[in-house]
């Protein structure tokens, strides 16, 4: 009877919660705000904190020798961005830009180490993290390897409106470009496609992009069988 009370009163675990952890974690993290179009960090300075998103958007972006400009990934909330830093690289490879008004937090390189070596929940979930953007790069490549201008921009359209992370897309204030990031897609191409996803009932788009679900259709179409 004792122990069926001992077990009756034992409190459910909570669920880690990474905001009310990087709230409440003592010394090397700050908070702060930033306006749609402010600079996270830039490609060249010192790579020494990493960035985890609360709220909003973020576009990386890298500048090559000649001055051409790609965006390599676009970032949204519980995701992390600078992790460059923990490798030991001394110099930002990227840029993050954000797209929308944005919350977020930067962790010292020291405090970041020493997080994950003392909270394994937060290990975890970083960990998922990395994996989660492994296993996006490598659909990215066989998006561009084997898929069509047509698939390959409406997979961008899903991945802009973070299509699947929590089942159903949402507004963005963006051009389609912003998701691919590069002049792969001639402007008279990203046009035709655009007024064809539209034309379908796919799409909205006046100045502001509303992307339905049933886009998803064009990028499951046929999708390529690729031997492991």
């Amino acid at each position: 009877m004792q122990c069926a009370t001992v077990m009756a009163n034992k409190k459910k675990k909570a669920p880690f919660d990474p905001k009310v952890f990087l709230a409440t974690m003592n010394g090397g993290r700050s908070i702060s705000k930033y306006r749609k179009n402010q600079t996270v960090f830039s490609q060249g300075k010192p790579a020494d904190a990493v960035f985890y998103i609360q709220t909003g958007k973020v576009k990386i972006t890298v500048v090559s020798e000649q001055g051409k400009e790609a965006v390599v990934a676009v970032l949204g909330p519980d995701e992390f961005c600078g992790g460059g830093s923990l490798t030991g690289q001394p110099l930002r490879l990227a840029t993050a830009t954000t797209i929308t008004d944005c919350e977020i937090v930067r962790l010292e390189k020291a405090a970041m180490v020493r997080v994950l070596h003392e909270e394994p929940a937060f290990s975890e979930m970083f960990v998922s993290h990395l994996l989660a953007r492994t296993i996006r790069v490598e659909a990215d490549l066989v998006d561009q390897l084997f898929n069509s201008s047509e698939k390959r921009l409406a997979r961008a359209l899903l991945l802009l409106a973070n299509f699947g992370k929590d089942g159903l897309p949402d507004h963005r204030q963006s051009q389609p470009r912003d998701a691919r990031g590069d002049d792969r897609y001639p402007r008279s191409r990203v046009s035709f496609f655009m007024n064809k996803f539209r034309k379908l009932g796919l799409i909205d788009y006046n100045g502001q992009i509303e992307i339905h679900s049933s886009l998803l259709n064009v990028v499951l179409h046929e999708e390529p069988h690729i031997n492991s």
